[in-house]
């Protein structure tokens, strides 16, 4: 169904950060920003749940294999997260805010699975 709909993968990741921030706001998060860039790397998304600052890193994958969506979120990607998380409050001078860490991993087609992980670190 979704073959031949994206000419780049930046356009594939931004159709499936629109899916993820559909998905959270009917669950009841507020959108706050989108792809937070930073000399650290980049943040999908930034929501609010209640008093929380939520940011949530987004993945992809079509298929399961080598661990799907779940296994994108390497130690390395999760120490330039959190540098980048760690600017974005400086930046908005949100020293005392309460934060959380979420992750949305998305996979398959027709529909899509999605699954939510709050807090994953």
């Amino acid at each position: 169904m979704l073959k031949g709909l994206f000419s780049n993968t930046k356009e594939k990741g931004s159709f499936y950060e629109q899916l993820a921030l559909s998905y959270l706001k009917r669950h009841g998060l507020v959108f706050e920003a989108q792809n937070y860039y930073c000399r650290y790397g980049e943040i999908d998304l930034i929501m609010r749940d209640n008093n929380k600052v939520v940011f949530i890193e987004v993945k992809y994958r079509k298929h399961k294999g080598f661990g799907g969506a779940l296994a994108a979120l390497s130690h390395k990607k999760q120490q330039r997260l959190k540098r980048s998380i760690y600017q974005y409050l400086t930046e908005h001078q949100l020293h005392n805010a309460e934060v959380r860490v979420d992750f949305v991993a998305i996979e398959g087609q027709n529909p899509p699975n999605i699954q939510w992980i709050k807090s994953v670190f």
